[in-house]
């Protein structure tokens, strides 16, 4: 996967203001930076980001989001449906709000495609 990946999207989450979701490509590793928020409004966005991400994919795949807010069931299902789908290597999560933890150790324990690395 290369850094320059194409993948930059904002999508309004509602007609609230302030409810979207930013996606853009990593700059100087593999990967994507997701800010605001993750739900059933935002979720399409989401999909095929990481659908997008999968198909990049090499060895290990960075997915930062340190501007995230907020993510729910489906947002962490997605995730993990993604790294259970990719053969080999893995995603390593950065920065993630404190309910993607969570999710992902209540609904996929010890699920070693993916790495959480702290807020």
């Amino acid at each position: 996967m290369e850094a320059s990946h194409d993948v930059d999207r904002t999508v309004p989450a509602s007609s609230r203001d302030d409810a979207a979701l930013e996606i853009r490509p990593l700059s100087g590793r593999p990967g994507i930076h997701a800010a605001g928020e993750i739900n059933v409004t935002t979720r399409a966005s989401w999909q095929q980001a990481l659908e997008d991400l999968a198909n990049a994919h090499k060895d290990v795949s960075f997915v930062e989001l340190s501007g995230l807010m907020f993510i729910d069931v489906g947002g962490a299902a997605a995730l993990a449906v993604t790294a259970q789908q990719l053969g080999t290597g893995r995603i390593v999560v950065d920065r993630p709000p404190p309910e993607l933890k969570r999710l992902l150790d209540m609904f996929w324990p010890g699920l070693p495609m993916i790495e959480v690395a702290a807020r």
